[in-house]
């Protein structure tokens, strides 16, 4: 899969319907979200994630895409995602697994919003 469909296939996990959701992530998927209880695998982890509400727009930037071996696509990435007046950044990493010719699937998702600096009094 060439780069710009990586980019194509991680924006529609971010804006997909909750069935488009579950057919591009493995059973055995493996995720950390910021919400308790944080370490997510295989339907618990869809259901976390494709419950809510898709992201109406996303936006990636410090885009980095690694093939680690033939199969195998490891991505990290900035992203900023809108619905309405709800607003989202976050640093996020993502493994893909090729299943068959053309057929990927994510076997690894982890989101990290930007810390809070701390404020001086």
């Amino acid at each position: 899969m060439d780069d710009q469909r990586v980019w194509a296939f991680e924006e529609s996990l971010w804006t997909a319907d909750r069935e488009r959701y579950a057919a591009l992530t493995d059973d055995d998927i493996l995720m950390v979200l910021p919400q308790p209880p944080y370490v997510f695998s295989g339907k618990q982890a869809v259901d976390a994630v494709a419950d809510t509400p898709r992201w109406e727009q996303v936006e990636f930037s410090e885009q980095q895409v690694m093939r680690p071996q033939e199969g195998l696509i490891v991505i990290g990435y900035h992203v900023s995602a809108e619905r309405g007046e709800e607003r989202y950044e976050a640093h996020c990493t993502s493994t893909l697994r090729r299943r068959e010719h053309d057929d990927w699937q994510v076997v690894q998702h982890q989101q990290t919003p930007p810390l809070a600096m701390p404020t001086k009094a």
